[in-house]
């Protein structure tokens, strides 16, 4: 069985309990090596230089892919009147660093990490970041172990069961607080929004806004308020840096 071909010849610390892992997954499990792999931080590689191990950065990345095809198709048929742009940035919301470790700390990853001691003493087992890794690699695994519908069922459960999407969609609209986020995702300047242009008597005026960040201009917005006007300038500055991305 390949649960005793992977403890053979692994050291202490470095094994994953088959009933701890059938608990995180929801079911019988065929293949722990993925699930070993899933768990392990490249810090532990430091550790036991001499064996073969590899991390969870490969699994990370097909388990990523994963989660935005199935988060994606659930959005894309329940929100039919959104379009591309909110859509990418609703999901964004589902599977981005903060929301992915979230469900990690959910599902109880953290303890289940292979690390070493230092990592382990550095708040390693808590790390956002980390854990959001993981949580994606764990969702490779199971897409390798036990197949598609059953990394589908997996997402559905974790990610998706649990969250009000009607209510995550509504706060999309906030295209302002979106705009602060992705933009404290990439270590930028929070924006600022400028009145560049008034028209109109004073019962009926229009305003213009600009959004820049730092120095640098982006997208314009006009409207009868200028709440309404940052809204649609911050909106089109999203659409912007989502085809164009800005350098961090």
């Amino acid at each position: 069985m390949s649960r005793r071909r992977m403890s053979e010849s692994l050291p202490p610390g470095v094994q994953v309990d088959p009933a701890a892992i059938e608990q995180l997954v929801g079911r019988p499990v065929d293949d722990l090596s993925h699930y070993r792999r899933a768990l392990t931080h490249r810090s532990l590689l430091r550790v036991h230089p001499a064996r073969t191990f590899r991390s969870n950065e490969r699994l990370e990345f097909l388990g990523d892919a994963l989660l935005d095809v199935f988060v994606g198709e659930v959005l894309y048929d329940r929100f039919p009147e959104k379009d591309e742009g909110a859509l990418t940035r609703l999901r964004a919301r589902l599977v981005s660093e903060r929301p992915l470790a979230t469900y990690a700390r959910g599902l109880g990853l953290g303890p289940h990490l292979l690390m070493s001691e230092n990592a382990a003493e550095g708040d390693g087992r808590d790390n956002p970041s980390i854990l959001a890794d993981a949580f994606e690699a764990f969702v490779g695994a199971v897409y390798l172990d036990l197949g598609h519908e059953a990394a589908r069922g997996f997402v559905q459960d974790r990610v998706l069961a649990p969250v009000d999407l009607e209510d995550v969609a509504t706060r999309d609209d906030n295209y302002k607080s979106q705009l602060l986020e992705h933009l404290q995702a990439l270590g930028r300047p929070q924006p600022t929004y400028h009145v560049v242009e008034e028209k109109g008597p004073s019962h009926d005026k229009t305003f213009t806004v600009e959004v820049r960040v730092g120095d640098a201009a982006y997208e314009r917005g006009t409207a009868g308020s200028k709440q309404d006007a940052e809204q649609q300038a911050a909106r089109r500055t999203l659409d912007e840096m989502a085809s164009d991305p800005p350098a961090s």
